[in-house]
């Protein structure tokens, strides 16, 4: 049976022995989505390519503290955004005031954005563009919650921040998206 028409966790079974075809069949079924969600979060090509390869080293190098082969993807993830985070933390130039010194209404769990509204018609091209015109903190919360899935508790770890920062922030750049958007339409 060649590489490409193996499983998962027969290809990580193979690169635990040091099968480098191995590494390589699963690094070209993951790339590609693992690029993308770097990019979205440090917005440059070159260091997203960089954060990409290094976490495929990580994942390849620490594969024996891997439990489940068959969660492999999503702990690929989970180490590809805690490198892009950790990577746009070390560059970010202009520091944001700590929301700890602001007060700001907490939104509940059922609000947002509501689908019915004028944006639904919007693409996802539009809406991703009108994303990148946000602060990054902006920006990163909104990507890990909406575009990535993650919940706020996932997202409270990964930013480190408390989870009353998390709503908070997290209902502010929805307000922000939202207010930009309707610009955007008129």
């Amino acid at each position: 049976m060649t590489l490409t028409h193996q499983n998962i966790a027969q290809l990580l079974q193979k690169c635990e022995q040091g099968h480098q075809q191995a590494q390589l069949e699963i690094y070209n079924r993951y790339y590609q989505a693992m690029f993308n969600t770097s990019l979205r979060i440090v917005k440059d090509r070159f260091e997203a390519e960089d954060i990409m390869q290094d976490s495929f080293l990580t994942a390849f190098t620490k594969l024996g503290k891997l439990k489940d082969h068959n969660m492999f993807g999503a702990w690929l993830k989970r180490i590809v955004i805690n490198n892009s985070i950790s990577h746009y933390k070390k560059n970010m130039v202009h520091p944001d005031v700590p929301l700890e010194e602001v007060l700001y209404k907490i939104e509940h769990e059922h609000q947002g954005i509501d689908e019915t509204e004028v944006f639904s018609n919007l693409k996802a091209k539009q809406v991703l563009e009108v994303m990148k015109s946000l602060k990054d903190n902006y920006k990163i919360s909104l990507t890990l919650h909406l575009i990535e899935g993650y919940d706020y508790q996932e997202i409270c770890e990964i930013m480190e921040i408390s989870h009353a920062n998390c709503r908070t922030m997290i209902s502010r750049a929805k307000a922000s998206l939202r207010q930009k958007m309707e610009l955007m339409l008129n």
